[in-house]
């Protein structure tokens, strides 16, 4: 993934937040996409699986998978998406800021949050991958450090977009 999110030129993108567009409604939105339920299928053959918040844990349970037994802790996503062919389940926390909050120390987080994820999915070998998809506010250059640690725990980060070629998912022609 490209530190700062800057795409390709042929770099599918949308914008989500929380609220406004989750991941479901996006990929609906595409060319070729179809949503069934957490199914997500392109040119009608499942490619991924996309949850939200507690349908994670559903996801987990038809695994075979007691969080309760791994973690303290339930955690919860804004949107995740295992996508099949690369067998990487991908967790998206968008955040939105428009004056200074809470949000700030929240980007800080992604480094503990990323290894719990990783024990819960370990037993099914599953890879993990953590995305924030954030607003232009975290250009902003006092964010500039928090940015340059994200990247350096392995999470990435992009502005007001998804790119779907990043996640493994096909990409559909113009």
């Amino acid at each position: 993934m490209i530190k700062g999110g800057v795409g390709g030129g042929n770099t599918i993108t949308g914008l989500i937040y929380e609220g406004k567009v989750d991941l479901s409604t996006y990929l609906s939105q595409q060319k070729d996409y179809s949503i069934d339920g957490t199914n997500v299928l392109y040119k009608g053959k499942i490619v991924a699986y996309v949850f939200k918040k507690h349908e994670f844990y559903s996801f987990l349970k038809i695994n075979g998978i007691d969080w309760k037994q791994i973690l303290s802790s339930k955690l919860l996503p804004d949107n995740c998406i295992y996508v099949i062919v690369n067998n990487t389940l991908f967790i998206i926390e968008v955040k939105n800021q428009n004056v200074n909050g809470s949000v700030d120390e929240k980007l800080q987080t992604c480094d503990f949050k990323r290894k719990q994820y990783i024990k819960l999915l370990s037993r099914l070998n599953i890879e993990v991958e953590y995305v924030y998809i954030l607003s232009t506010w975290f250009k902003n250059p006092k964010y500039r450090d928090v940015l340059d640690y994200i990247v350096s725990v392995n999470c990435h980060y992009y502005f007001d977009y998804i790119p779907l070629q990043k996640l493994g998912l096909p990409v559909p022609e113009k």
